[in-house]
């Protein structure tokens, strides 16, 4: 048969040489063909945007962009969903709704009065059994009072925010600090 156009001489001279007969080896390149010599005289070219696109595929599987896209679907799908469920840290102190128990906050606030929220400014007599508390609420006045059934007096120091009751303006509970709206 024939062999193709290019590589017809190395066909050409596998018939040629007899059997058991090594062909001859490739010559070496002449003088004037030096590899160095080719590279330098080559001229620099650029890239075009064909070439770049090509690189840009380059070990790319043939889902690869399908791929992307679902996983940002899914990042989205995830934040939305974060957002939603409230899962975030908060600063405000409040656990996330899946876990509010509406009805017992019903009943406690029917059966507890609403508490205003105080500073102590002052511990009269601190480490006593007879420790008084001066407190200012705000646009009010303020009052040195005690404290409640419920808060020990360790609970309680200078500068803090405090739940007094609206009557005796007794010392119901520690509060945390405020928090920054910003």
């Amino acid at each position: 048969g024939s062999c193709p156009a290019p590589i017809l001489p190395l066909c050409v001279l596998a018939r040629a040489t007899a059997p058991g007969v090594q062909a001859a080896a490739a010559m070496p390149p002449a003088p004037d063909d030096d590899p160095m010599e080719e590279e330098a005289n080559k001229k620099i070219r650029a890239l075009d945007e064909g070439d770049i696109a090509l690189l840009k595929t380059y070990g790319l599987g043939p889902y690869n962009k399908k791929i992307i896209a679902v996983q940002d679907d899914i990042k989205n799908l995830n934040k939305t969903i974060n957002e939603l469920i409230g899962v975030k840290e908060s600063d405000t102190g409040l656990a996330p709704p899946s876990q509010w128990d509406l009805v017992s906050d019903k009943q406690m606030m029917q059966e507890e009065q609403p508490l205003q929220v105080a500073r102590c400014t002052k511990i009269i007599n601190p480490n006593t059994d007879d420790a008084k508390y001066m407190i200012n609420v705000k646009q009010i006045a303020k009052f040195v009072v005690g404290l409640g059934d419920r808060v020990a007096p360790a609970d309680i120091e200078e500068g803090m925010r405090v739940g007094v009751d609206r009557n005796k303006y007794q010392i119901q509970i520690p509060l945390p600090p405020k928090i920054d709206p910003t």
